[in-house]
């Protein structure tokens, strides 16, 4: 038997879903979790959008060596210290460009301002999904979307045991795997 062929694309929100799942007291496996989008949702293209800081590349080759295609956004350093990228201007211009190209787009990310975005996916029928971090913590809007049949919103909390980092990831000889899989999203 044959295996359908999607082509999918899934635009993230990486620093929604990075600081979205380490509320919930985990972090993300970004390896695992390119797997999840590719079996779960025929993902045949992941768009990451992240801030960009410079001393971080070795996490930026490791998130390309792994399958996203990195959107960089150049961050600010406040006056308090905090660091802010946002990239959602990114997002939605990068799946406006890639409109013809994709079947159906998966935002990822719980962000209300993708409201209005997800609406008009949706009216196309380009919309398969919105992923949010948490299904008790993302913008209600999205709700309108959807319906009892037809749900718009999964959420990554329910797949934690699959997404997150386990505490020892070991081999067959008993060593501990690469650091950079234990590595949390910066941006």
């Amino acid at each position: 038997m044959t295996k359908t062929q999607h082509n999918n694309y899934a635009f993230i929100d990486s620093q929604n879903i990075n600081l979205g799942v380490q509320k919930l007291g985990w972090k993300m496996d970004w390896r695992r979790f390119r797997v999840y989008l590719k079996d779960k949702y025929g993902i045949s293209k992941a768009y990451l959008f992240i801030g960009y800081k410079p001393g971080n590349e070795s996490l930026y080759s490791f998130l390309q060596d792994v399958g996203y295609h990195c959107i960089f956004k150049p961050t600010l350093e406040l006056p308090n210290g905090q660091v802010k990228g946002n990239v959602d201007a990114e997002l939605v211009l990068h799946i406006m460009i890639q409109f013809k190209n994709f079947d159906q787009a998966l935002i990822v990310s719980g962000d209300g301002d993708f409201y209005c975005l997800a609406e008009y996916l949706l009216k196309e029928k380009k919309l398969l999904k919105v992923l949010v971090p948490d299904e008790n913590r993302y913008s209600s809007l999205f709700n309108k979307l959807g319906t009892p049949q037809n749900k718009i919103v999964d959420s990554l909390n329910l797949s934690e045991d699959k997404l997150s980092y386990q505490r020892s990831h070991k081999n067959e000889k008993g060593s501990h795997r690469d650091k950079t899989l234990r590595e949390p999203l910066s941006s």
